[in-house]
């Protein structure tokens, strides 16, 4: 009998402990999402989102942003991106980094990170011709401003509006080009770049060789190590003396972003108060979303992938010194190949290499649109030569070295 007693005390402890951890954790979600209720939100980037119900598939763009002030608009100190070795201000609002996130409905399947070279060269949303597609932001952004200042809006109200035209212009841009729908939006700038990297306690990474970049400020041994604030802001900026230029930059991202997303993963990040307060100040300050995006829901989810769910891919591109009227040399985009590329990650397909057109592929298409209409589904290539093995997919399980 007091075996058995014991075991029904035991059993009672064990459940009333179940139940305080589920509220505990219950609790501190309900507590996050009030916080990041304050985050900058955009309405025009998605217009009529919603939250995506639990279980089904969707679309997020992902875009970092070449901006001197925070997410409310607000200047930041030039004695800041002067320590960032970003450059001086030009006026411009470019997205250097653009990842189109796919989460499938299945739990089972990977989640997939689809990067689109900053230097493609694509028919620009709203009949705006031919252009880069880090310029697309700024194209929207710009036109914008010159009706509203036309009308004689000025100040914070004109900077608030004309961003959310870039936003809006820039999705419209990767849709037609995708051809897949876009269901979420998260815009990040160099500072709040910088302070996630710190708020995690740095990213590990892997070079092939040491490098060392004065335009970037990059300055790191070869092999496995750390980076954190600046020098993560470096590593990934790097594109000057690498032999690919853009497209070994884009390789430093996604090894970046597997090493980041392999932090948050396994250190209990997302289930840590402290760390996740952290980063939640972060997102306060210097990150965009859509207003339909829950992120409580996209944490939960995000918190039970292993490291091997989330894959990083790139489009299918073509030569990489496309001359063009007047954008410099670009990356040449073969529309169809990128469409059936991405379609075909999105389908769950087991190939997922993209193609390169090469320096005789099809060129850009002109039209924005493909036969089958309109985008649907709503829910790592770099330069090679024919016979070259385009390299596989990196994941988020390990550290993946990079040139």
């Amino acid at each position: 009998m007091d075996a058995r007693r014991a075991l029904r005390v035991g059993v009672r402890t064990l459940v009333a402990l179940t139940s305080v951890l589920a509220l505990a954790v219950a609790g501190l979600a309900w507590s996050l999402q009030q916080q990041l209720d304050t985050a900058v939100t955009s309405r025009a980037a998605i217009p009529d989102a919603v939250p995506t119900p639990p279980g089904q598939a969707y679309n997020a763009l992902l875009v970092g942003l070449d901006a001197r002030t925070d997410a409310a608009g607000n200047p930041l100190p030039p004695e800041l991106f002067n320590a960032l070795h970003v450059g001086p201000d030009a006026g411009q609002l470019d997205t250097d980094t653009i990842i189109l996130l796919h989460v499938p409905a299945d739990p089972n399947q990977p989640a997939e990170a689809i990067s689109i070279p900053r230097d493609s060269y694509v028919p620009i949303a709203g009949g705006r011709g031919m252009h880069k597609i880090n310029s697309a932001y700024e194209a929207g952004l710009k036109s914008a401003e010159n009706t509203l200042t036309a009308q004689g809006i000025t100040g914070p109200e004109l900077d608030r509006r004309g961003r959310e035209a870039g936003r809006a212009t820039l999705v419209a841009t990767v849709e037609q080009l995708t051809g897949v729908q876009i269901d979420h939006f998260a815009e990040i700038n160099f500072v709040g770049f910088v302070q996630l990297t710190e708020a995690l306690g740095g990213v590990p990474v892997c070079l092939n060789k040491p490098v060392h970049d004065s335009y970037s400020g990059v300055d790191l041994p070869a092999g496995p190590q750390t980076v954190n604030g600046a020098a993560a802001l470096a590593f990934v900026r790097q594109r000057h003396g690498l032999q690919d230029g853009d497209l070994d930059r884009i390789a430093r991202q996604q090894a970046f972003a597997a090493g980041l997303a392999d932090r948050l993963i396994s250190t209990g990040t997302l289930t840590n108060p402290v760390r996740l307060a952290q980063l939640v100040a972060v997102v306060n300050r210097n990150v965009v979303l859509d207003d339909g995006w829950n992120v409580e829901q996209a944490l939960v989810q995000f918190a039970g992938l292993q490291g091997n769910d989330l894959r990083f891919l790139t489009i299918p591109t073509g030569r990489p010194d496309l001359r063009t009227p007047y954008d410099g040399i670009a990356i040449q985009i073969d529309q169809a190949a990128v469409r059936t590329f991405v379609r075909s990650v999105i389908a769950g397909h087991e190939s997922r290499t993209p193609t390169s057109t090469g320096p005789s592929g099809s060129g850009p298409s002109s039209s924005g649109l493909s036969a089958e209409g309109a985008p649907t589904s709503r829910a790592g290539g770099s330069r090679r030569t024919p016979a070259t093995t385009p390299p596989e997919a990196i994941t988020a399980d390990g550290i993946h070295c990079v040139n």
